[in-house]
């Protein structure tokens, strides 16, 4: 009998693994709520396959520990395989998969939504109400139809957040290095990325996180940002370089910053600090700044998303257990 064993399984993805499981009865499946470590790798002995999850690497200690467990097939629930050893997953035979494309609307909606709230300084008006002071000033908000909205990257969520950008009325451009035919036609795409830089009131980030895209937002591109922009990124943390937004933070010269993901978010993000002390102090004067918005990594946090990542991960891994070509294979080099 089939068996495929999953990794770090939360309990809102419980509900859609049984329904899963429920689809298959003839896959044996397990799983744990623990992560894929060199330690944790003997769990999957036996199985043909394993689903996995998490933003700790998989070194090349970890994968070899897999395949001594007797397991090369690897499929993530997540989009992001740039925490994966390929080198050392390709010398030792991997197959690996991901699911890049589980729910763009939910990363764009709460990039969108966010945005709006920064406009509208709606952290600087929750914590006036807290506190019972219903005065209107000196928070006056910006309207997302009187903003210039930069996208950066024209992807599957790139798109969806232009698409509710145009909802609100703002004039939306775009960069990419690979020009969507469809978007070019209508015109939305600017010459480079400085020229966006140069134009936009707030800017949007939705490039994955390799090495020519790593602190793009930087002290000299921020320089060439209008006054007051408003800059999101519910991409990749490293996009960003954290030390040069909290000096443009300062200075005044960006109005607010959306952030959900965040260069130093592994072993910082999900997880409860109450009673503790916060081991992040750069990340703590972020979360307490009254112009930006902290989320950890949630905005793909939705029942839809997490779905769709649960059950296209199982089937990626089936296929590949039973021969078969799977939707949607990394290549690992």
């Amino acid at each position: 009998m089939t068996k495929i064993f999953a990794y770090a399984i939360r309990k809102d993805e419980e509900p859609f693994l049984n329904e899963w499981k429920e689809a298959h009865k003839d896959v044996e499946v397990d799983y744990t709520d623990q992560l894929l470590t060199p330690e944790t790798a003997k769990l999957a002995k036996g199985a043909d396959g394993v689903v996995v999850y998490q933003q700790l690497d998989y070194t090349a200690e970890t994968l070899q520990a897999l395949a001594d467990a007797g397991v090369t097939k690897m499929s993530l629930r997540n989009v992001g395989v740039d925490n994966i050893d390929m080198d050392k997953a390709k010398e030792l035979g991997f197959e690996i998969t991901n699911v890049p494309v589980y729910s763009p609307n939910a990363i764009a909606e709460h990039a969108a939504i966010q945005a709006a709230r920064v406009l509208r300084q709606d952290k600087v008006t929750d914590l006036k109400m807290a506190n019972r002071d219903l005065r209107w000033a000196p928070n006056i908000g910006r309207e997302v139809r009187d903003q210039v909205v930069g996208v950066v990257g024209t992807g599957h969520i790139g798109q969806v957040f232009m698409k509710i950008m145009e909802g609100f009325g703002a004039k939306v451009i775009a960069f990419d290095i690979f020009h969507n035919p469809e978007l070019e036609k209508k015109g939305y795409y600017v010459d480079s990325l400085d020229e966006l830089f140069e134009k936009a009131d707030v800017i949007s980030l939705h490039v994955p996180d390799v090495p020519a895209n790593v602190h793009m937002i930087n002290d000299e591109s921020i320089k060439k940002m209008k006054d007051g922009v408003v800059i999101v990124n519910v991409s990749r943390g490293p996009l960003v370089d954290t030390d040069a937004v909290i000096r443009g933070l300062d200075s005044g010269k960006i109005f607010g910053f959306v952030m959900d993901t965040y260069e130093g978010e592994v072993g910082v993000f999900n997880e409860d600090w109450k009673g503790k002390e916060f081991p992040d102090a750069r990340l703590a004067d972020l979360i307490d700044r009254p112009n930006v918005l902290v989320t950890p990594h949630t905005a793909f946090y939705t029942t839809h998303a997490v779905r769709n990542m649960v059950v296209k991960a199982f089937d990626n891994n089936y296929a590949m257990v039973e021969g078969k070509e799977p939707e949607t294979p990394v290549k690992l080099g």
